[in-house]
Formats: C-alpha cells, structure tokens, sequence
C-alpha cells in the first residue's frame, strides 16, 4: 500500500477542505435504494452469497475515486491511499454480538470472493471485536443491518472530526414491484466529499449491480 501526500498549497479543494474542518466542521450521510434485482439473480445462479458480492462492489467504487480514499495517516499527514481495503462486520446468532473483518482487496470479484471465503472460514466463527489481527492502515468500513429496511442511517462520531473516511452501510433488501432494492447508506466527511461525490458513489453502486454479468 501507497499513501500520497496532499500539498495544500496546490490542492484545489483546499477552501472547502480547510471550511469544513475549520470553521464548519460536519460529516453527513445519505441514504438510497439501489436496484438489485438482476444481480441476485445472478448471483442465485451461481450459488453465491450476496453480502461479499455487496462487499466487493463497494470497495470498487471507493477505490474508483480518491475522495473515498483521502485521510490522515498514521503521522498525521493529509493524503490518500492508492488502494482501500473492506474491514466489513459480521454477525453472530448465537450471542447476538458481531465481528469485524478485513479482506484483501482484488478488483477481480471471484479472486475476492476467494479472499473472503477463506477469511470467513478461518475467522468468521471467532468472538470479540477486532478477529483478525494486524487491521492494515488502509481499510475503510462497511456494517450490514439485514434486519430492518431502513430510510436513514447516521452515525454520531464523536471526537471523530478527523475522520475522513467513508463508512458504509447497507439494509433489509425488499420487494417493489418486480423489483428488489436495498437502501444503502454512506456517511462522509464535508472536508473531502460533497454531494456530487456521494451521488456518484450511489449511481456506480447502481451501475455494477445493472451489469453484474461483466464481473460475476
């Protein structure tokens, strides 16, 4: 993994950075159904799971564009990463508690699938918090509530105004029609991300699930 350093004194987003970290500090979220119709089916036909599906195409829209992969390093310095990686909640039925789990990321989907299904076999029945040791600096997080399908979703950081990175969260999927949609949430900081950035997050999310049969 690569971090680049941001120098702002050319960075053009600098106003807007220096306003939303200064004067106006505030993170904000959004929170839309994405069509998921085909790709279930797709994924029904192949016998695979739908969350790592989910998973993966998150972490390449994130890691499409660098405002999902702007942050401070472990210095302290403003920069970005050249790649993130999922560290994704699961949860455990039998005490109600849930895990967090890193998965090395590949842009190809059954290469993560594998990642993924390695990790959860080897992690995925361990109890406690952090499961899998060594969390790489570059991770960003996603949580599943597949027990609600929610219109909101917003997280209370607090003393977490540096915190620069996306965090994602996905709901109860759910009938429309014929179709099929989950709402999707994604909490960002105003510093590094603005409506339009969020919009494309969702449009992207949107477009990998309407041609899932070019990457499943």
């Amino acid at each position: 993994m690569n971090f680049y350093r941001i120098d702002l004194e050319r960075w053009s987003r600098r106003p807007y950075f220096e306003h939303f970290m200064n004067e106006n500090k505030c993170s904000f979220s959004l929170t839309a159904n994405v069509n998921v119709t085909t790709l279930l089916q797709q994924l029904r036909n192949k016998n695979l799971k739908f969350y790592p599906a989910f998973i993966y195409m998150v972490s390449r829209v994130v890691n499409k564009h660098v405002e999902f992969r702007t942050a401070y390093n472990q210095q302290g310095q403003l920069g970005y990463w050249d790649q993130m990686i999922p560290n994704y909640t699961i949860f455990h039925k039998e005490d109600r508690s849930f895990s967090a789990i890193w998965t090395e990321y590949s842009s190809n989907f059954l290469r993560f699938y594998e990642n993924y299904q390695h990790d959860m076999e080897q992690y995925g029945n361990k109890k406690g918090l952090w499961v899998k040791e060594n969390v790489p600096a570059n991770t960003f997080s996603i949580s599943s509530l597949p027990w609600v399908q929610f219109t909101s979703f917003n997280l209370h950081l607090y003393k977490g105004e540096e915190y620069l990175l996306p965090i994602i969260t996905n709901g109860k999927y759910f009938s429309a029609g014929k179709e099929i949609l989950i709402p999707v949430s994604l909490q960002v900081h105003h510093a590094v991300c603005d409506g339009y950035h969020v919009s494309m997050f969702i449009n992207d999310l949107q477009m990998l699930a309407d041609r899932c049969e070019e990457w499943i």
